[in-house]
């Protein structure tokens, strides 16, 4: 019994010391240095700095985007590669604006980096603006097809506050006809109307895209 207790008491300093060396929580000093690796695609810093006290999900107080959407934005593959290995980290941390990481490799025609952040198991789908939302508006056709072949609802609607907008629909607008047509062959329903009461057809009329009108209007006739 005695004996116990004297390892016990032996203990106590170092269980002491151990509760005492606790992790830093960063500084804002740090935080800046970290964001401005991954912008400037600095993989070897990030992955240090990473393996300290840096939380891989937290927001840039710069523009609010976490360091996967950051890096994709600015097409910093080398800092995307280290940050997606991290074990920590969370691919639907979204920026203050709402963009997910699968959002912004869509935006940006990031074939590659769509292809992995699918393959991780990034969310497809979600309310409001979606990942097709956006390879529609941009017209990437082979993102597009990717995103239906995963389950993306073709038909998904952004927010009311937003117009209510389908994929089909930011395609018209755009301009981007061979999105619109693959679109349409999928499925979309062109008679959807947005908050304006406006159909995909005419949405593309509103913006002198009378060709565009013109194939949706003649898909259903």
């Amino acid at each position: 019994m005695l004996a116990a207790l004297a390892m016990l008491g032996a203990l106590a300093p170092l269980a002491e010391a151990q509760a005492q060396v606790q992790p830093k929580a960063p500084s804002s000093a740090d935080a800046a240095r970290f964001f401005r690796a991954v912008q400037m695609d600095d993989a070897r810093t990030v992955g240090k700095m990473l393996a300290g006290t840096i939380d891989p999900n937290q927001r840039n107080p710069v523009g609010g985007e976490p360091g996967l959407v950051l890096a994709l934005r600015e097409g910093a593959m080398n800092a995307f590669a280290v940050l997606l290995a991290h074990p920590g980290v969370d691919l639907e941390v979204p920026a203050v604006n709402g963009n997910t990481a699968l959002m912004m490799a869509a935006y940006r025609h990031n074939v590659p980096a769509a292809q992995t952040l699918m393959a991780r198991g990034a969310l497809i789908n979600q309310p409001g603006w979606s990942a097709l939302h956006y390879a529609a508006a941009v017209g990437d056709d082979t993102i597009v097809q990717q995103l239906l072949e995963h389950g993306a609802r073709i038909d998904a609607t952004s927010p009311i506050a937003s117009g209510k907008y389908t994929p089909l629909m930011m395609a018209a607008r755009e301009g981007h006809d061979r999105t619109v047509r693959l679109l349409l062959q999928a499925g979309a329903n062109a008679t959807l109307r947005n908050s304006e009461g406006l159909n995909a057809a005419q949405i593309a009329e509103r913006a002198d895209k009378p060709a565009i009108a013109a194939a949706i209007q003649a898909h259903f006739h």
